[in-house]
């Protein structure tokens, strides 16, 4: 690494530029700490105070976080989805050219809630499908989903839902979903949810609900996904 003494940009500018090369590597990008910032200055044959200043750019972008006598770590770079073009979760991990894993899967019927009863149209208390998986990357699981099926319609516990569920319900069962309704909230991880997702009770999760229907508007799944919060990312487009 160094920098270009005959170029017109400020060397904390370009130490900025390198350090942003850097943190996307592979080998920074999961959350690695930096060098220690007397050895990047030497290396980078710059003053600390130089050097201080582009890190100081990137943790104010969120990028670096910087831990009183530990160091500056890396922001482990979390995943990005919107709301323009909704699509599965398998969708928006292979979009990210991320290979999906299920670490968890298990199926049972439950009593619908209240609010899933007014979903779905049915009575409270009517018994449905719900799947439960934990799902993650290859390095480590940071979803937990909960999804709740319509049993108005033909969908049991003998599927294969190792597959893709939206292409499986389509080729399988012939339900074409189409429109998704989402609402995204925060809460503490508690002792279960901290127990799936490798975080405290007291961190922070993200809610992430979506209400999804078929293309003749009938009610399908009522999924609920808990969401690291330092893996994801959500992204509101809006136009005028």
């Amino acid at each position: 690494m160094e920098l270009n003494r005959e170029s017109s940009l400020p060397l904390h500018v370009q130490a900025e530029q390198l350090l942003r090369t850097l943190i996307k590597s592979e080998e920074y990008s999961s959350g690695k700490f930096l060098p220690k910032e007397v050895d990047l200055a030497e290396q980078l044959h710059i003053s600390r105070n130089t050097l201080r200043q582009a890190i100081t750019k990137l943790v104010n972008e969120g990028l670096l976080v910087r831990k009183k006598g530990v160091g500056t770590k890396v922001i482990r770079k979390g995943i990005s989805v919107g709301v323009k073009n909704w699509m599965s979760f398998s969708q928006e991990m292979k979009m990210h050219g991320i290979q999906v894993r299920n670490y968890e899967l298990h199926l049972s019927y439950k009593e619908c809630s209240p609010e899933m009863a007014v979903f779905f149209e049915v009575d409270e208390g009517t018994r449905c499908v719900v799947l439960e998986r934990l799902r993650g990357n290859n390095e480590a699981p940071f979803v937990y989903f909960i999804s709740y099926f319509n049993p108005a319609l033909p969908i049991t516990c003998n599927e294969d839902y190792t597959k893709p569920l939206y292409e499986m319900l389509e080729k399988e069962k012939g339900i074409v979903v189409k429109t998704s309704i989402e609402e995204i909230s925060a809460r503490l991880a508690g002792d279960y949810m901290a127990s799936k997702l490798g975080v405290t009770p007291s961190d922070a999760i993200l809610v992430r609900k979506r209400m999804v229907l078929d293309e003749n508007g009938v009610p399908v799944e009522y999924n609920i996904g808990y969401y690291r919060s330092d893996s994801f990312t959500y992204t509101i487009e809006s136009v005028r």
